[in-house]
């Protein structure tokens, strides 16, 4: 099974009480991948504001009407996993979702927001994805690694930095599950991306109220939707394993802390 997780971003500058369609973060598209077998599925989303409450909305002639669909508030700053529900919206081969953010009308101001998908089975990738049940029982010792992220004006992801670059203790020739994060600013989200993900990103948002909710983000994904969504890397890759954060126009420098379980088994 091809399995994969996947984040895409975008956002709006100033757009006032009017719902606008997201600028995707370049090599995002909200249409989704071709897949023939297997369920698509939106995991949970989230947005980030400035100085005005808006609105959040998600729709497509696939999903429950392209009318509303699924229009969710947007508070100020506050940069929250939103859609925590049991059953998990379906999301069609090919479809293009319309993503579109109301906000802050202030000029030069970027809304953000960001979606993350799962595939069952998507061609050509598989990428390296375990349950929080494998986790117990194959991990072994826990670690962190800091990476320091220069940002620059969004919706791109910007800062790249292999995970390895600030700090190089990783075990020789061995797997690590990413279990989740801590940062030190806010930002839209912070993201991971290597061959063992199947050169696609995987992330969560950016955000300092309560890192509580971050540390054990990929670990929450899988017990809340049932789904394998925590990364797994080998050391092997650590190179070639990218850390990046998307931020609004205030380009705030993001200090990422990459959570870490090692495994047994390579």
């Amino acid at each position: 099974m091809g399995k994969a997780l996947e984040i895409l971003s975008g956002g709006v500058t100033a757009p006032g009480a009017t719902l606008t369609n997201l600028t995707m973060a370049s090599g995002d598209s909200l249409t989704i991948r071709n897949t023939s077998e297997g369920k698509t599925k939106l995991l949970t989303t989230w947005q980030t504001g400035q100085t005005t409450a808006g609105s959040f909305a998600i729709r497509s002639p696939r999903m429950h009407d392209n009318v509303r669909g699924i229009t969710l508030f947007a508070p100020v700053t506050l940069n929250e996993a939103k859609l925590w529900i049991p059953h998990l919206q379906d999301l069609t081969s090919q479809d293009t979702l319309i993503v579109q953010l109301s906000g802050s009308a202030a000029v030069g101001d970027i809304e953000l927001a960001s979606l993350l998908v799962y595939y069952e089975n998507l061609p050509g990738i598989e990428a390296n994805l375990i349950t929080p049940d494998e986790l117990k029982a194959r991990g072994v010792d826990i670690t962190t690694v800091p990476n320091a992220i220069t940002t620059t004006t969004g919706p791109d992801y910007t800062g790249s930095v292999a995970i390895n670059a600030s700090t190089d203790l990783l075990k020789a020739n061995t797997l690590y599950a990413l279990v989740g994060y801590e940062v030190s600013a806010q930002a839209g989200c912070v993201t991971w991306k290597g061959s063992d993900t199947g050169n696609l990103r995987v992330g969560g948002p950016a955000r300092t109220a309560s890192n509580l909710e971050t540390r054990n983000w990929f670990i929450a994904l899988s017990n809340l939707t049932g789904y394998p969504c925590i990364p797994v890397f080998n050391s092997a890759n650590k190179s070639n394993t990218f850390v990046e954060a998307q931020q609004d126009e205030n380009a705030t420098a993001v200090n990422v802390t990459s959570i870490l379980v090692e495994l047994t088994g390579v």
